[in-house]
């Protein structure tokens, strides 16, 4: 009997030491940034088959409400401007459900403390935003058409193509332009990809982004209907890319960017970082900024040369890193297409981080 316990203790002591280094082990790899190695969670075939459920229907789920909220929004004659709002907080609860159930990377999964910094950076977005919003809207009032010249079926994919492509544009001059990187790579500080640090941005490249594309679409002649279409489903990618959740899109990875496309964006490794398109990815295909393929994960999220920007929670410091002396280091190498004008290099060499 006492050799069966003396047996006993000695093989739980020795399980613990185990536990207790692989738990230092994660740590470390955690706080250097990496991502380690994925452990399945043990399982039952029946919460397996419900995982899976959720990994197949998350983003088709979100289309439909995308789709349903649009022509409710529309029909019922709702303040735009309130709906999308809404919208956003519906999207991010969605998502945030989501990453507790399918999470792609455990370690990602944010604390109270960094919920309370991303609502920090959330506030000060939508603030500034609504500020923004009143000379904006003056200006695209200007030059917005009164009766657009297109029934509301047509105007909706194409502004959708419009706004993708203006949106795309805006964010590769965020990572090539040394002034516009000094505001976007604000975003690319944490070194974790979730539904909540998709708003951890400057107000100021936040602003822009917003200027640029509603201003073309509204030059293009689009009615405010398309506008909010093409809005609604912009929030629900932009979120969803973002999402910390174990889906896989298949085939539509050459249309719709996706979480497995977009943790290749936040990548700190230059040759891998591509994909800028944050609604469609077939821009990164034609202007050869799409690096990922079936299988690859980024080694390591966060900023190519860590250290050149304020840590996301010294907020004054963030805010005000734009606007002083240039004490830290250019914008990241060119991106692929820009760099490919003037070099013949291979375009994974030309990646930008």
């Amino acid at each position: 009997m006492n050799g069966l316990s003396e047996h006993t203790f000695e093989t739980r002591a020795a399980s613990q030491q185990e536990s207790d280094a692989a738990g230092q082990d994660g740590a470390a790899a955690a706080g250097a940034g990496i991502i380690p190695e994925r452990n399945a969670d043990p399982v039952t075939p029946a919460a397996t088959t419900r995982l899976d459920f959720l990994r197949h229907c998350a983003h088709p789920l979100l289309m439909l409400a995308v789709a349903a909220y649009v022509y409710a929004g529309i029909a019922r004659g709702w303040d735009l401007g309130g709906a999308n709002f809404a919208f956003v907080l519906l999207t991010i609860g969605y998502l945030a459900l989501l990453e507790r159930l399918i999470p792609y990377e455990r370690g990602w999964l944010p604390d109270r403390r960094e919920w309370g910094l991303y609502g920090v950076y959330f506030f000060l977005t939508v603030v500034g935003g609504a500020l923004a919003q009143i000379p904006l809207m003056a200006a695209v009032s200007a030059v917005a058409p009164l009766h657009p010249a297109l029934p509301l079926w047509a105007e909706i994919p194409l502004a959708l193509l419009l706004s993708s492509l203006a949106s795309y544009a805006v964010h590769r001059a965020g990572h090539d332009i040394p002034l516009l990187w000094r505001l976007h790579g604000v975003h690319h500080v944490p070194d974790k990809v979730n539904v909540g640090n998709n708003g951890v941005n400057h107000v100021l490249d936040v602003t822009l982004a917003q200027f640029v594309v509603q201003f073309a679409l509204a030059l293009a002649g689009f009615s405010a209907h398309s506008l909010f279409a093409v809005g609604i489903f912009v929030i629900a990618q932009g979120y969803f890319v973002h999402a910390n959740i174990d889906v896989r899109l298949g085939w539509l990875n050459h249309v719709l960017a996706s979480p497995e496309l977009h943790r290749m964006h936040h990548s700190a490794d230059k040759h891998e970082a591509g994909h800028f398109g944050s609604d469609l990815s077939i821009w990164d295909r034609l202007f050869r900024s799409y690096t990922w393929r079936p299988g690859k994960r980024p080694h390591r999220i966060g900023l190519f040369a860590p250290g050149t920007f304020p840590p996301n929670r010294a907020l004054l410091s963030t805010l005000l890193h734009p606007l002083r002396p240039r004490r830290y280091p250019p914008a990241p190498p060119p991106s692929p297409a820009r760099a490919s004008l003037a070099s013949a290099a291979p375009a994974a060499d030309r990646a930008p981080p």
